[in-house]
């Protein structure tokens, strides 16, 4: 009996604690299963919220800088525009005050001419005066000597005594006290024409004295003394070593300089055709294109664009064409290897290598239709 109640009861259902048990560890197990399942699924979102925002935060930065670019390149811009304005305002006050100058140059020319031709016609007067004088002191003195040395009255025959009865004379013969008196009288004559000849020449020779003087005699001079344009042609405080030529022009073809040190290129090219001149030296407050190379000088040279008239063969045709001027630089400037003068223009041909000083920084000059 009491086997077949064991057998019984190891057939019977777990009892009810059991069951309740074995409910709870399934229950907690699903509930650690969803549990996990929630980690898992707020662990993808963390995930895809943190790429979200990196690839916002990626965006928002790209375009900080594309506008931190953009207000650099706008202010690079207002500073040009701003150079060129002040550049173009100096210009123009230069070429007033030229054509001021000028016009005064011209105003003191015309007085100096109606001077000269009035000193002149003063001096014709005052010859024709002498020359009237002389001819009035001459003039009697002239005539007695003309008829004294006239062939009729020394060569005149005397008349022929007749012979026969001797008649009485008309007029009674001459005695010698009258001709020594002519003689006399003859003689003091000479003399005075001498000293009158003697007079004349004198006065000419003090208008030619005269005349000489007023060749010789220094002239004012109406060039430029260069102190006006030394004082006006200041940018930022510094007086600049150069002036602008009047047939500055700004150039048509956009020229570029290609940097290269060491055979390498370095740097980006940079666009020279927006101006009429660019400055190169180590004087960053004027240079428009700084060169820091300590054997550079502060304002060492000059790229200037200056139009030229070309002859064709029907009519001549105006170009602008790029020069290079050395500003009396210590190291010198180089075109090519060779060392130019300084204060000189030199025309710059497509592919020419200039190089500053001592530097090892090359520049090559080439347009956008260039060929490599």
């Amino acid at each position: 009996m009491a086997g077949h109640r064991n057998e019984d009861s190891d057939s019977e259902s777990p009892p009810p604690r059991a069951r309740q048990s074995s409910a709870r560890g399934r229950e907690s197990e699903e509930r650690e299963r969803a549990m996990e399942k929630s980690r898992e699924r707020d662990h993808h979102r963390k995930e895809r919220d943190y790429d979200r925002n990196e690839a916002r935060y990626s965006e928002m930065d790209e375009s900080r800088s594309k506008d931190r670019d953009f207000a650099r390149e706008k202010e690079r811009e207002r500073e040009r525009e701003r150079r060129d304005r002040d550049r173009d305002r100096y210009r123009d006050r230069d070429r007033d005050r030229d054509r001021d100058r000028d016009r005064d140059r011209d105003r003191e020319r015309g007085r100096d001419h109606a001077r000269d031709s009035d000193r002149e016609k003063e001096r014709e007067r005052h010859v024709e005066r002498g020359r009237g004088r002389e001819g009035r002191e001459r003039s009697p003195d002239d005539e007695r000597v003309k008829e004294r040395r006239s062939p009729r009255s020394h060569s005149a025959p005397s008349p022929p005594k007749k012979r026969g009865r001797a008649s009485s004379p008309s007029s009674p013969p001459r005695t010698s006290t009258t001709s020594m008196r002519d003689e006399a009288t003859n003689q003091e004559e000479e003399y005075q024409l001498e000293g009158s000849d003697d007079a004349l020449a004198k006065m000419r020779a003090a208008e030619a004295d005269l005349e000489e003087k007023q060749k010789n005699k220094e002239k004012p001079s109406f060039e430029y003394s260069g102190k006006l344009a030394a004082e006006t042609n200041k940018v930022r405080g510094v007086t600049l070593l150069f002036t602008e030529p009047p047939e500055a022009r700004k150039p048509t073809v956009r020229w570029r300089l290609y940097i290269f040190k060491d055979g390498e290129p370095f740097n980006e090219p940079l666009y020279i055709h927006r101006q009429t001149c660019y400055l190169f030296g180590r004087e960053r407050r004027v240079a428009d294109v700084p060169t820091d190379h300590p054997s550079c000088s502060k304002q060492h040279a000059v790229i200037q664009y200056r139009s030229i008239e070309k002859e064709g063969e029907s009519s001549s045709k105006s170009e602008v064409r790029p020069y290079l001027m050395d500003l009396g630089s210590t190291n010198g400037t180089f075109i090519n290897g060779e060392r130019i003068e300084s204060q000189r223009y030199y025309e710059l041909m497509e592919k020419d290598t200039i190089k500053f000083g001592n530097s090892s920084r090359e520049y090559v000059l080439l347009h956008e239709h260039s060929v490599d």
